[in-house]
């Protein structure tokens, strides 16, 4: 029994969005306890860039990877995570 193999993307996407995520943080300076959530979409938008990359063609390629259409998307995961925290309502602690 053989297991199934994982190709490259899928890592690089979480090495992509972890780095993408580490540095919002420390523009920001915190995540205010939503860095899974921040996490989990940069790593997600870096995964549909590379998607995207692979369709359209990307100028900066490490290897099959298009590093610059993933790293635009988790920006744009962590844009979405950023505006919707900002707009959703708080809840107040008692």
């Amino acid at each position: 029994m053989t297991l199934p193999e994982i190709g490259p993307a899928p890592i690089l996407a979480i090495i992509v969005g972890a780095f993408h995520s580490a540095l919002y943080v420390l523009i920001r300076g915190s995540a205010s306890g939503r860095f899974v959530v921040l996490f989990a979409a940069a790593v997600l938008g870096a995964y549909a860039g590379q998607a995207l990359a692979g369709r359209v063609g990307d100028p900066l390629q490490v290897g099959d990877f298009g590093l610059l259409w993933s790293s635009l998307f988790a920006w744009a995961g962590i844009l979405v995570v950023a505006l919707v925290s900002v707009l959703a309502p708080t809840r107040e602690r008692a």
